[in-house]
């Protein structure tokens, strides 16, 4: 099935409430199939809002995010952000976190929160009818946070303790921070965003309530509201409960720029494992960067699933890794493409090193086959259109949209350019960032046995 045909089929029928509902006879184009309507406004406070309905289940997601992260932090102040979702669940001056809980788990609804390194998330799925609730409980977290030494003691406790598992003692927490600590040697993304041990112990009371102060103001927010609703409602009940918040002035985050790698780095971490792990790392371009696209289809090529180039060669023919991957990471300001492989017990770490630098090669030199792109396109573009086929989903994206590019709709041109990518392209983007040179590697390995 060719291509545009396959993609045009997944929309029509997986996407109920899309502008689309059936194929027509002159094609539009890829952003008129994925359109859905949405509506825009900005409270007097600046607080931009997001609107979109959607009546085909009784539910609505609700998402505040905020336009702040771990690249926004200090030396000295690491793990703020992260620390500071925590706190954001520990109650206000009318809702107690215990209350917090009842109130949504009680109206049989879920909740959770998430920190990147540009900005910090918070969401409510619930059954249609409690917007009224959701918006109480928002925008109070939003004014009324409480803070005691008291409950920032008992928070840092568990933020530390999510460090040592997560970071610590996981052989994939402590790899991935030191793939940025080792690439990024000026800019915030160097920083991991749990923390530094030390600066989550240094945290003090006022420096959270000068956090909140700041990057908690309403025109350093988003709020999306997706699913079944009154838009009328809507409108009158945010209005009326955030308009009231004053803004702040936002400080503007001066980052110097990253200087350009000039040569191949190595960091070794030793840890109790039984065989090597390894990372092999690059340079790449922020999101939205038009290369980026292309870099996204060159990893599904080079490491996505056992028909993956990496995949076949490594783990099947050669039989040296236990499973290896590829993946390009693209957040607001600058980007990583990484492969990670597991070595398999009694394998040659350095051949499968050389494997891996044997296909890039190929990639830097060589136009990859009209199928292997067809079929990258396909499955890069199929989880696009999978992600935007819940409530939750299509207010995640919006969300993230609104908060990288000031404006919602880039989505819809996300697949066009997908589309656009050729195989002259992928050779492009390989031998402009792929290059011995700009990598990085980094592994763990088995620590050394004492006499």
């Amino acid at each position: 099935m060719m291509f545009k045909t396959f993609l045009q089929l997944i929309i029509v029928i997986c996407l109920p409430g899309f502008a689309i509902a059936a194929a027509p006879l002159s094609e539009p184009s890829f952003s008129d199939k994925i359109r859905f309507q949405v509506e825009k406004f900005q409270l007097n406070n600046g607080m931009t809002v997001l609107l979109h309905v959607d009546h085909s289940a009784p539910l609505i997601s609700y998402h505040q995010w905020f336009r702040v992260g771990s690249r926004h932090e200090k030396v000295g102040k690491t793990g703020l952000a992260h620390f500071f979702e925590h706190m954001m669940f520990r109650g206000t001056k009318d809702i107690s976190h215990e209350a917090l809980e009842k109130m949504i788990r009680g109206n049989g609804g879920n909740y959770n929160a998430f920190t990147s390194r540009d900005y910090t998330g918070y969401y409510e799925d619930m059954p249609a009818g409690k917007l009224p609730l959701l918006v109480k409980i928002e925008s109070d977290r939003m004014r009324n946070l409480i803070f005691s030494d008291e409950i920032i003691q008992k928070e840092r406790e568990v933020v530390k303790e999510e460090r040592r598992y997560r970071v610590t003692n996981s052989v994939s927490g402590s790899m991935n921070e030191s793939i940025f600590s080792t690439v990024f040697k000026v800019h915030p993304y160097r920083w991991p965003i749990v923390g530094y041990m030390s600066d989550l112990n240094a945290a003090k009371i006022d420096d959270f309530k000068e956090f909140y102060r700041i990057h908690y103001a309403p025109n350093n927010a988003v709020l999306v509201v997706a699913g079944s609703f009154d838009p009328k409602q809507a409108k009158k009940l945010i209005s009326e409960a955030y308009e009231k918040i004053p803004p702040q002035k936002i400080p503007e985050v001066k980052v110097a720029s990253e200087p350009e790698q000039k040569g191949a780095r190595l960091q070794t971490l030793r840890q109790n494992v039984q065989s090597p792990t390894l990372a092999v790392v690059f340079p790449a371009p922020k999101a939205g960067d038009q290369d980026a696209y292309a870099l996204d289809l060159l990893s599904n090529i080079l490491g996505e699933g056992q028909s993956s180039r990496l995949y076949k060669r490594i783990v099947y023919n050669e039989q040296s890794a236990l499973n290896v991957g590829a993946f390009n990471y693209t957040p607001k300001e600058a980007g990583l493409f990484q492969i990670s492989a597991s070595v398999k017990p009694g394998a040659s770490k350095d051949k499968v090193l050389t494997s891996i630098y044997g296909e890039l090669y190929k990639l830097r030199k060589y136009l990859v086959s009209e199928k292997e792109l067809d079929k990258a396109k396909n499955q890069i573009m199929k989880a696009y259109v999978d992600g935007l086929k819940t409530i939750s989903g299509k207010a995640r994206i919006l969300a993230i949209n609104e908060i990288y590019f000031g404006d919602y709709q880039v989505l819809y041109k996300d697949l066009e350019k997908y589309e656009a990518v050729t195989r002259e392209d992928i050779v492009k983007v390989a031998a402009k960032y792929l290059l011995p040179e700009k990598r990085s590697v980094i592994q763990v390995l088995p620590k050394v046995a004492s006499n």
